[in-house]
């Protein structure tokens, strides 16, 4: 049954035969390395008294997503001195003010704070919000920027309602089929994205005029994955049309190729898999974790990943740049997986290091939430 009913959550690891003893000290591990670790290992920074920033070691930057994603782990694990350093780092620098996309956080700056980009990335904020929420009702609302449930609301409401709320600039969500957008005023999405586990808790505790839109945006989520997902190997693409079709029109800011199976759409199965062990629920996407797990065992037992078209066909001579993040989010997928492979998938991504090097930001971050959500940590505070 949904953990959001039960307040139960499965220990994966547990239930494939792996100690509880060795998944709590993994995991003390994974979260010193992340955290606290050495220069070649952290990828989380202190700034000045009360500040800190999560870095892409890749980019040399900080990232809205990253951030985010530093106070999403941050409140799952009860660290609320980390938590609040990254939040007024991202108030203070990240925050448009001004402009255009004033009230959107921009979502790259350098690590000294200086923006990079005058524009926000949807996903970013989606998570900012429900780790906001989280923290309110882990630890309790503070006064000014770490009143959480207050900043939560404000992003939610300009995430939907900008434009038409008498300040300039687009939503992040297109009015019309209730999809979240890859970037606002743009006509195509990223199925990455769609984060209907968000969706359902933001129809709870929204502003209650924006909660009726996150009710549809629940529905329209679930069964856009079910059509973005390749019904055969679980793939989708990176970007994709709002029929979930693979996005292959030409990007006015790059040239790169985003309708394949890459880096951006590694997250789709995860977030299907911890959808389904939050809600339960299903309009044809969860067959996609079965799928993808099938499909990619051979890569597993090779230790080799490719980059493919979402149909499985490889790309000749093209290696995953991000080797360690993809198969966490493939073992993530057991969340919601029953066959033949899945325990192999678990045991093995339990027995696979962090990452090391410039790349590793990404893949930890993909792996940390993996392991956070398979242990049976990656939980709705209320």
């Amino acid at each position: 049954m949904a953990a959001f009913l039960t307040d139960t959550y499965r220990n994966v690891f547990a239930e494939c035969g792996i100690e509880k003893e060795l998944i709590e000290k993994r995991l003390e591990e994974i979260k010193n390395f992340y955290f606290y670790g050495t220069e070649a290992e952290r990828v989380y920074h202190e700034a000045g008294e009360d500040m800190g920033y999560i870095e892409d070691t890749g980019n040399h930057d900080a990232r809205t997503e990253g951030m985010s994603y530093g106070m999403m782990l941050c409140v799952q694990l009860n660290m609320k001195n980390e938590f609040d350093r990254i939040w007024k780092w991202s108030k203070t620098y990240m925050f448009m003010t001004e402009g255009w996309n004033e009230g959107y956080f921009a979502w790259s700056c350098a690590t000294n704070g200086n923006k990079n980009a005058d524009g926000p990335a949807p996903d970013g904020e989606e998570f900012y919000a429900m780790a906001l929420f989280f923290a309110s009702h882990r630890w309790g609302d503070g006064e000014g920027i770490f009143n959480y449930s207050a900043e939560a609301k404000k992003i939610l409401k300009a995430m939907i309602r900008k434009g038409s709320d008498g300040r300039q600039g687009h939503p992040m969500f297109n009015q019309e089929n209730h999809q979240i957008l890859f970037v606002p005023g743009i006509n195509f999405t990223d199925p990455s994205y769609h984060l209907p586990h968000f969706y359902e808790l933001f129809a709870l505790w929204a502003d209650e005029e924006d909660r009726e839109f996150f009710k549809e945006a629940v529905k329209a989520s679930r069964e856009y994955l079910a059509i973005a997902c390749h019904p055969e190997t679980g793939f989708s693409a990176e970007y994709a049309n709002f029929d979930g079709t693979p996005m292959s029109n030409p990007l006015p800011w790059s040239s790169d190729r985003h309708d394949w199976f890459f880096s951006d759409s590694y997250r789709t199965v995860a977030n299907i898999a911890l959808d389904y062990e939050w809600f339960g629920k299903d309009e044809g996407q969860v067959k996609a974790c079965d799928n993808i797990q099938k499909f990619m065992n051979k890569a597993r037992l090779e230790n080799f990943y490719g980059i493919y078209e979402i149909d499985g066909t490889p790309i000749e001579g093209a290696v995953a740049l991000h080797p360690v993040g993809l198969p966490a989010t493939i073992a993530q997928a057991s969340l919601a997986a029953d066959n033949e492979y899945t325990k192999d998938w678990v045991v093995s991504f339990f027995n696979t290091p962090l990452r090391l090097g410039d790349r590793r930001y990404y893949d930890n971050c993909l792996y940390f939430f993996a392991f956070l959500a398979l242990s049976g940590n990656y939980r709705i505070w209320k």
